[in-house]
């Protein structure tokens, strides 16, 4: 049965059959759902979001999201509003993820420079001194955290931790960066023409 990308909608007895196979480890009834279903997902997606590479990405997580949620799924029912349903939700929280993510980001043409006399009297230690001063554990936390931009979660899922260690162990090391940033002497530039 080959799918025709053009094609309004597959026959729902065709696709709710092949779900109950998938639901029974069946590997190519999830194959042709996949082959059936994702002409029609990767439209909605497309056609809210406007790119190809956001679209492809959201059908990559809608697929991963119906293999985790496919035991969930009730035979006899009717699969495409579940399966859209889903769907949305991936988009939904596609678009807070975007939105969360252009809250925080800065357009490179917006960041101030630093004027070259403020550079030259900066008597802050490197970022990498200051880090080295740190116990191993929350070194790797701090690292993950704000070099590699992980969230708590996957730091925890990455280091083996729970959440609240993590979280801990970031506490921790902001206390104690913090403690050594107090004890630097800050250095006011000179301004022209203001006497000191």
């Amino acid at each position: 049965m080959q799918p025709c990308v053009g094609a309004a909608a597959p026959t729902s007895p065709d696709v709710e059959q092949l779900m109950r196979q998938y639901q029974q480890a069946d590997p190519a009834a999830a194959a042709a759902l996949v082959e059936l279903l994702s002409p029609q997902l990767f439209r909605f997606f497309a056609s809210q979001m406007g790119s190809r590479t956001d679209a492809d990405d959201m059908l990559q997580d809608v697929w991963l999201r119906i293999h985790r949620v496919r035991h969930t799924y009730r035979p006899g029912e009717p699969l495409l509003p579940w399966v859209y349903a889903i769907a949305r939700r991936v988009r939904v929280d596609n678009y807070r993820k975007r939105q969360r993510i252009s809250s925080y980001e800065t357009p490179t043409d917006v960041l101030p420079e630093l004027p070259a006399h403020e550079r030259e009297t900066s008597n802050l230690p490197p970022f990498e001194q200051l880090v080295a001063s740190l116990p191993e554990t929350q070194r790797e936390v701090l690292t993950m955290l704000k070099v590699s931009g992980l969230s708590i979660e996957e730091v925890a899922r990455a280091t083996s931790s729970t959440v609240g260690a993590v979280k801990q162990k970031a506490h921790r090391a902001y206390e104690r960066l913090r403690k050594l940033l107090e004890r630097v002497p800050i250095v006011q530039p000179a301004r022209k023409g203001v006497p000191q």
